[in-house]
C-alpha cells in the first residue's frame, strides 16, 4: 500500500494503484462508482440497505441499466426494509427491463415472520471482482452535497482492491445465494481483510477482532459512530481501557436522525464518563460514519454501527486495518471531527434536566428495536 493523504475535496487519494482511499464526501464517492460501473466489463454487484430513487440512485440506476444492456452481469440488491418506501416498484421494473437482476433481501413471510427483524445492513459495491466500496453511505440524496448542501450527512467509504476486492466478491456472493454456511478463508498472515457476520463463524471472527483491537490499545482508541447504544460487555470493555490509561474517545451525533437511538445512546454516558470515556457529540450536521483507530495500529471502516442491532441482528461488512498509512489518515480525519465537536463532561451531564432520565429509560428499553 503506498501512502495516502487527504484532500481538500473530502477524499483521501493514494499516490498510486493497488492501495485503499478513503471517501469523506458523497458526492465524490458517488461520482467514483459511477464511473466504476460505466467502465465494468464482466460483472457490477450492488448491494445496499438504502436505495433511494432520487437524483443519486437515479444517476446510478442509468449506470446500472446502460452496463446490462451491454452485455455486462449487473446485479442488484437492497434491503426490503430499509429501501421499503425508497425504491419504488417502478424502479424495479424499468432496472429489470434493462436487464439488471434485482432482489429485495427479506422480504415480508407470514410464514417466518422474525427474519423480518434481521436486515441487511451492508453497503457494498463490485466492479469485475477488482474493484470494491464499502462502508457507511447508502444511495441516497442525504450525503450529496449538490443535493443537500452543508446540511448533507458526514460520512465514510472506503474503495480496495486486489485481494480485499476479492473478498468483496465473496461476500457478494454469499447473500446473494443465501449461502450463509460459506465462510470466507483469508491469506496467512494478511494484515488488512474484510469481515462480515453472516453466520456464527464469521460472528465469533468478528468479536474475536473487535475484542483484539479493543484489549491489545495502549495509548489510544478512537471510535466514531451514528448509533452508540453500547451493550454492558462493551461498555466494560472501554471502561477497562479507559482505566489502564488508554485515551478513549467516542464520537457521536449531536443531531440524529433516530430520536429514540439518541435517547438511548445517553442512557449509557453515565455510566461511562464515569469510567474514564471521554464522549464528543458531532455538531453540523448528522454524523452517520462508522470508523474506529486504535495506537495508530489497528483501523475498521464499515457499516457497523456500536449497538445491538450491528452486534447481534443486523447483517454488516467491515474492514479491518493494520496498515500504519491508512490508519493515519483515519486518526487524521478523527481529528478534524472532533474539532467541531463539543465534549459531554461528567459533571455537566449529572445536572442534566430530570426529564432526560424517563427518555433515556425508553430508549434503553427499546434499544433491541432501533
Amino acid at each position: 500500500m503506498r501512502a495516502i493523504t487527504p484532500s481538500p475535496t473530502g477524499i483521501a487519494r493514494e499516490d498510486a494503484a493497488g492501495g485503499i482511499d478513503i471517501f469523506t464526501e458523497g458526492d465524490e464517492l458517488y461520482a467514483a462508482m459511477g464511473e466504476a460501473i460505466a467502465g465494468a466489463r464482466e460483472s457490477v454487484d450492488l448491494e445496499t440497505y438504502i436505495f433511494t430513487y432520487d437524483s443519486v440512485g437515479q444517476a446510478l440506476a442509468r449506470r446500472l441499466e446502460e452496463r446490462a444492456r451491454a452485455g455486462v452481469r449487473v446485479r442488484l440488491h437492497v434491503d426490503a426494509f430499509g429501501s421499503l418506501f425508497e425504491f419504488p416498484r417502478s424502479a424495479e421494473d424499468a432496472l429489470k427491463a434493462a436487464g439488471v437482476e434485482v432482489r429485495r433481501f427479506h422480504l415480508w413471510d407470514w410464514r417466518n415472520p422474525g427474519r423480518y427483524n434481521r436486515r441487511n445492513h451492508r453497503k457494498l459495491l463490485v466492479v469485475d471482482g477488482r474493484e470494491a466500496y464499502l462502508g457507511g453511505y447508502n444511495v441516497n440524496e442525504d450525503s450529496s452535497y449538490a443535493a443537500r448542501g452543508e446540511a448533507r450527512w458526514r460520512d465514510t467509504h472506503v474503495r480496495v482492491r486486489s485481494d480485499l476486492a476479492r473478498q468483496a466478491q465473496v461476500l457478494f456472493d454469499i447473500f446473494w445465494h443465501s449461502d450463509f454456511k460459506r465462510s470466507l478463508h483469508y491469506p496467512a498472515g494478511a494484515r488488512q481483510f474484510l469481515l462480515s457476520n453472516h453466520n456464527r463463524h464469521a460472528r465469533l471472527r468478528l468479536a474475536r477482532v473487535f475484542d483484539l483491537m479493543l484489549g491489545s490499545a495502549r495509548k489510544t482508541l478512537w471510535f466514531t459512530t451514528p448509533y452508540f447504544v453500547p451493550n454492558q460487555r462493551v461498555q466494560r470493555r472501554l471502561i477497562s481501557a479507559a482505566r489502564r490509561g488508554v485515551d478513549v474517545r467516542v464520537l457521536v451525533p449531536g443531531k440524529n436522525d433516530v430520536r429514540l437511538a439518541r435517547w438511548a445512546s445517553h442512557a449509557a454516558y453515565a455510566q461511562l464518563l464515569a469510567g474514564g470515556v471521554r464522549i464528543f457529540e458531532y455538531l453540523p450536521r448528522v454524523l452517520h460514519s462508522k470508523t474506529a483507530v486504535a495506537d495508530g495500529r489497528w483501523g475498521m471502516v464499515g457499516s457497523s454501527n456500536l449497538d445491538y442491532r450491528s452486534f447481534f441482528l443486523n447483517y454488516e461488512i467491515n474492514l479491518f486495518s493494520r496498515e500504519p498509512r491508512l490508519c493515519r489518515v483515519l486518526a487524521e480525519q478523527f481529528e478534524i471531527d472532533l474539532a467541531q465537536s463539543e465534549e459531554i463532561f461528567p459533571d455537566k451531564w449529572s445536572r442534566r434536566h430530570w426529564l432526560h432520565y424517563p427518555l433515556e429509560a425508553v430508549g434503553w428499553a427499546a434499544r433491541r428495536l432501533l
